[in-house]
Formats: C-alpha cells, sequence, structure tokens
C-alpha cells in the first residue's frame, strides 16, 4: 500500500476503525452481559416487576401508559450513555499512554485527526449495534407503543456519542485513570438515575430540573421516549430543540477530541 493512499483522510480514518474493530472481535464476550444483558435484566425486573405495583396506581405522571413502556426508551437512551461513556474512556487511554498504539498509527501517515475521527466512528458503530439489539428486546417486551421506535435507535446512539466525544477529549489530557472514576461516579451515575428514565423529571424540585435540562442525558432519554411513544408530534419544536443539544455536545466534544488527542499524540 502506497503511502499516498495511507494519507488519504477517509484511509487513514478507516484504519483506526479497523483497528478498534478487530479488538472488538477479540474481546466482544466480555461485553455482552455489560452491553446487552443488564438492560435487559433492569428491563424485566422494573419494567415488568416494579412495573405491575406502579401501573396499579395509575399515575398520571406518566401519561397514561404502563411503566414498562414509560422506562424502555430511557433504559435505550441510558445503555448508550454509559456504554459509550467507557468506550472513550479506557480504550482511548490505553491507545495512548498504555500500549501507545495511537503513537504507532502517528508515526504514519496517519493523522492525529483520523485516530479520533476513527475512534468516533466505531464508537458509532457500537453503539447503533447496541441500540438496535435492545429495540428488538423492546418489541419483543411489547414496550414499544409506536414503530417510531427505530428512529430511537440513531436518537440513542446520538446520546451516546453526546457523552463520548467530551470524554475522550478528557481522556486525551489524562495520564491516570484515577480521574475517570469521578467521571463515572458523580456524572455519568446520577444521570443514569435521575435524567428520566426511572421517573419524570418534572416530579423532580425546579433547580434539578434545570440541571437536568443542561445535561444531554435528559435531552436523549426525552426524544428517546416520545418516538417510542409516539408523543413526538405533539411537540416537535421541543424534539428539535432536544435533537440540536445532543448535536452540539457532539460537535463540540468531537472538535476537542481532534484538538486534544492531536496535542498528546505530537507532545508525546
Amino acid at each position: 500500500m502506497s503511502s499516498t493512499a495511507l494519507a488519504h483522510p477517509r484511509s487513514g480514518v478507516s484504519r483506526v476503525f479497523e483497528h478498534r474493530a478487530l479488538q472488538y472481535r477479540r474481546t466482544f464476550r466480555a461485553s455482552i452481559f455489560s452491553s446487552f444483558l443488564t438492560p435487559v435484566l433492569f428491563l424485566a425486573a422494573m419494567g415488568l416487576g416494579l412495573g405491575s405495583y406502579v401501573d396499579t396506581s395509575a399515575n398520571p405522571a406518566l401519561g397514561g401508559v404502563t411503566y414498562l413502556q414509560f422506562l424502555a426508551p430511557g433504559l435505550l437512551a441510558s445503555t448508550c450513555m454509559q456504554s459509550a461513556a467507557f468506550e472513550a474512556a479506557f480504550p482511548i487511554m490505553s491507545g495512548l499512554i498504555w500500549t501507545r498504539i495511537f503513537h504507532a498509527m502517528h508515526a504514519t501517515p496517519i493523522s492525529g485527526r483520523d485516530i479520533a475521527l476513527g475512534n468516533i466512528a466505531w464508537i458509532t458503530v457500537r453503539m447503533l449495534l447496541i441500540a438496535t439489539v435492545f429495540t428488538f428486546v423492546v418489541i419483543l417486551f411489547g414496550a414499544a407503543a409506536s414503530p417510531l421506535i427505530v428512529l430511537a435507535i440513531p436518537v440513542a446512539a446520538l446520546t451516546g456519542l453526546a457523552f463520548a466525544t467530551p470524554i475522550m477529549a478528557f481522556s486525551a489530557t489524562q495520564r491516570t485513570p484515577e480521574k475517570f472514576n469521578a467521571v463515572f461516579r458523580f456524572g455519568i451515575q446520577p444521570l443514569f438515575l435521575f435524567s428520566g428514565t426511572f421517573f419524570p423529571v418534572e416530579s423532580m424540585p425546579v433547580p434539578l430540573q434545570v440541571v437536568a435540562w443542561l445535561t444531554p442525558s435528559y435531552h436523549g432519554v426525552a426524544l428517546t421516549r416520545s418516538l417510542s411513544l409516539g408523543t413526538v408530534g405533539e411537540a416537535p419544536l421541543l424534539a428539535v430543540v432536544h435533537a440540536l443539544v445532543l448535536i452540539g455536545y457532539t460537535l463540540v466534544g468531537g472538535y476537542f477530541s481532534i484538538r486534544l488527542v492531536t496535542r498528546k499524540l505530537v507532545r508525546g
């Protein structure tokens, strides 16, 4: 393969993507439980188990849908959030610090931009795969109230990217993984619990509602749920706002990912 071909931006991105795919092919069995089975167990335990008690109270906050139908799309978006955050943390640090495989790539015509975009492309495909499988499970559970749930797949993946790109930028600034514990413990986990996945955000105090509005997780959960329930047409402008927030986080995070990954590769 000539250096000219390697220098092509798409070629560089595709090679980084291929590297991540080959890595996953060797380790995918370890991710099956966390990526697929754990959310299914959550859906069964919370949606069917706890949901049977919630439904008997006829809670008006759920908008007349069953708790399973309310919970499932929220779990779909939250699962992509958690999985994408992990993919943008430890694997990026591994390539930059532990194995320095990204430095080896950078010694070829593959640029720092290619490395950042190749990783983002891989995370996108991973999230689409997770969202597709989870959506299939949601349909099997009878939790999809509208055929528009198929559009929730790219929305859930976009929710994951809205977290993955900023976390990737953060990962490029770290030399040890200690701060990742704080990110997941005080960032990802609280957002998983308090962004509308398990109960309506409107039931929280107003200051916490404002905080939720500033996070991409809330917008991802809300948009995914409106598509799954078929209510997106009731407030189309709000759906556009949700989508723009997710896109904004992704683009800004992607910009800083490219800059910081490149800086890390250049400085060593």
